[in-house]
């Protein structure tokens, strides 16, 4: 890659870290919950709030991006995501957090969908799922700083300036900042799209095409997976090897530790090796995790299945989207717009999870991962 290509891609990896700013839900949701005492079910709307954004403004962002372009797009995206992270240095009431974290998934959606066709503008078909994975690695920095931060805010150990834990939005509010000042500064040029914008409607009759379709239902299953793993990997621990609820909670920070891991590796294996192959690594080392999470009974076990579907779904996500973007190049707006819509998989999954759960215990949600495996199998022959 030229010094040019790498000046421009330095900015897009500061707002991949923006994105990885509404990950911030999952522990300040917690804080919220504690501060105002809320029951589980209220504080749980923060959470469920990102995908449900998704599900709404995706496909509208890619043709949004149509009309202003990529670059436009993202620095919207970021000055929305900015402003959810202003809100809530001014209070902590119910209703403010619910407005703040909104258009922190508003912002998410708009960016998540605007930020890999960026990309593309400039790699320009060289390495794009190397690519889309280094960024998805910078994304993971953000997640993994922001529960660290708000409890230095909690505990003082850091200058709150009052704030407490919510000294985590100015900080991370600073960065988005800089970030989008640090995008608007850099020239990208972008290709005008050729005939007119398509319609609602146009997006989704683009699903008629099989790879595209495919690559929708790959989406939710890697998202169903991510979710449903940490969801109920502690619930695995506390059921089989009698762990309490802190103790099994390491479960979450392993599996995190190791798709980190996957993503940054992942960087290098896509640049030598064919993405078939690496994808067909990746899905193997997720069946051999649902087999050891079904019938896994020691911690050895269990916690090398974790890090196995870790490691193994950390680049499905940036090699589905390689592939559906590469398919349908003259709409590569609207197919990310598809997409990241699939990320509403993210809802879809835990509700059957929760049920099989309920009638066979734990075993019963990992079956319900197994299938989101078994598919991608059914994916191997899309890709080139």
């Amino acid at each position: 890659m030229n010094n040019s290509k790498t000046l421009k891609l330095i900015p897009i990896m500061f707002c991949f870290f923006a994105m990885g700013f509404v990950d911030l839900v999952g522990i300040a949701s917690n804080y919220v919950k504690a501060d105002l005492n809320l029951t589980d079910a209220t504080a749980n709307v923060f959470p469920s709030l990102v995908f449900f954004w998704f599900l709404i403004f995706s496909v509208p962002t890619g043709m949004l991006m149509n009309k202003i372009g990529r670059k436009k797009t993202v620095l919207l995206s970021l000055i929305i995501t900015v402003f959810s992270l202003l809100l809530p240095i001014f209070g902590q009431s119910y209703e403010l957090m619910l407005v703040s974290f909104s258009l922190l998934g508003i912002g998410n959606a708009l960016m998540q969908t605007s930020i890999n066709p960026l990309v593309m503008t400039v790699v320009k078909g060289g390495n794009m799922a190397s690519t889309f994975t280094f960024g998805q690695f910078i994304k993971a920095i953000a997640s993994f700083l922001a529960p660290y931060i708000a409890m230095w805010g909690a505990m003082a150990t850091i200058p709150s300036f009052g704030l407490g834990w919510r000294v985590l939005f100015p900080i991370y509010m600073i960065i988005g900042v800089l970030a989008s000042l640090f995008l608007a500064s850099t020239p990208i040029e972008e290709e005008k799209m050729e005939g007119k914008a398509g319609s609602f409607l146009d997006c989704i009759r683009l699903l008629g095409k099989p790879v595209v379709l495919f690559s929708f239902f790959g989406i939710m299953c890697h998202v169903g997976i991510d979710v449903g793993t940490n969801a109920t990997a502690p619930k695995i621990l506390m059921e089989r090897l009698g762990m309490t609820l802190n103790e099994a909670a390491f479960a979450t920070s392993l599996y995190f530790i190791f798709r980190t891991i996957g993503c940054l590796t992942g960087s290098f294996f896509l640049r030598t090796m064919k993405m078939k192959h690496f994808f067909i690594i990746s899905v193997v080392l997720m069946a051999l995790s649902m087999c050891g999470l079904y019938i896994g009974d020691s911690k050895a076990v269990l916690y090398t299945a974790i890090a196995l579907v870790g490691y193994g779904n950390s680049n499905i996500f940036s090699m589905v989207l390689a592939r559906a973007l590469e398919s349908v190049p003259e709409k590569q707006n609207e197919v990310s717009g598809l997409m990241i819509m699939g990320l509403f998989g993210g809802t879809i999954f835990p509700l059957l999870m929760g049920f099989a759960s309920d009638n066979m215990g734990q075993a019963g949600a990992v079956l319900i991962m197994a299938i989101g495996v078994l598919y991608l199998f059914t994916y191997i022959p899309k890709i080139k």
